[in-house]
């Protein structure tokens, strides 16, 4: 009997299977199987991250160092790079455009130097967050692990940055004249509101990002503008005041949310930064967009958990 004769003889007198007939999907049902990369539930998929908190940690940690590792003054950079952005700001619009004559160089330093320092942390959580994805596929596609971990981290790291700032930031109070006060514990919950906002704007980036690319050239001009409507080298309200703006114009841009927090920090540092200087309801403001973007980025990046790094 030939090979193929054999063959043919034990394929038929082989008993039928129970999955015959069965399609795929009730063939995974029935054994328990599930699709390679599937999204987990929203509940599974928060421990799966708290499971790998030390990573995000770690991973923020190396990219902070890994940041200016190729240049002389190294970490001095994560300092330096704030300072001399607020150094021409101050010559462009404290000097030239006189923005500091109605506060005085004493406060208008601060002033300048607060808010510069808080926008960068929202402005570069949202730089980062929108390559989260698209500039780290080698890394999304060789290892499984909840995706949202790469903008949290770099989140993270912009924290870290902006702790290390906020040393010069205070050498500043002091040298014109801001003692500490109680005010200043102020700062930890307006930083732990920020780092909300800005992990889950930094999600919401990161999952249009690995979409769009191009997004990443786009951002910049939108932070730009961003920054202009924040008040970060003027007083947002006296400006408007001034232009004589409709009341709605002043209330929107006094609640976004980097207004919001700047207006917050500096209250909370600068002695003569009375509240008169803070929209209504600051603090509902500050606790809403932490949630608003904490939670709602959070949900909106697992939704499409399982197609990144695809295609």
């Amino acid at each position: 009997m030939s090979e193929t004769t054999h063959d043919s003889a034990v394929a038929m007198s082989a008993p039928p299977s129970p999955d015959d007939g069965l399609s795929a999907a009730e063939l995974a049902k029935k054994y328990g199987l599930a699709v390679s990369g599937a999204r987990p539930p929203l509940g599974e998929y928060a421990r799966q991250l708290w499971a790998r908190r030390h990573f995000i940690l770690a991973f923020s940690r190396a990219k902070l160092t890994a940041q200016y590792s190729k240049a002389k003054l190294g970490q001095v950079w994560q300092v330096a790079t704030p300072l001399l952005n607020a150094t021409v700001y101050f010559l462009i619009f404290g000097l030239l455009m006189q923005q500091s004559k109605g506060m005085g160089i004493k406060t208008y330093i601060p002033f300048l130097v607060t808010g510069i320092f808080v926008f960068t942390f929202t402005q570069s959580s949202a730089m980062a967050g929108v390559r989260a994805i698209s500039g780290n596929l080698g890394l999304v596609r060789a290892l499984h692990f909840p995706r949202a971990a790469l903008p949290i981290s770099f989140a993270l790291q912009q924290l870290q940055q902006l702790l290390y700032s906020m040393v010069v930031l205070f050498l500043f109070l002091l040298g014109f004249g801001h003692m500490p006060s109680l005010s200043w514990l102020l700062i930890v919950p307006v930083l732990v509101f920020q780092f909300c906002f800005n992990t889950g704007l930094a999600m919401v980036l990161a999952r249009a990002g690995s979409k769009t690319p191009d997004l990443a050239q786009l951002l910049p001009f939108v932070t730009r503008t961003w920054m202009y409507a924040s008040g970060v080298m003027y007083s947002l309200v006296d400006a408007l005041e001034k232009a004589k703006a409709p009341g709605w114009v002043v209330d929107v841009l006094s609640a976004n949310p980097a207004a919001v927090y700047i207006d917050l920090m500096r209250w909370s540092l600068i002695e003569n930064h009375s509240r008169i200087h803070l929209p209504p309801h600051v603090w509902s403001l500050a606790l809403g967009w932490a949630l608003v973007f904490g939670v709602g980025g959070f949900v909106y990046f697992w939704k499409a958990e399982e197609q990144y790094g695809r295609g």
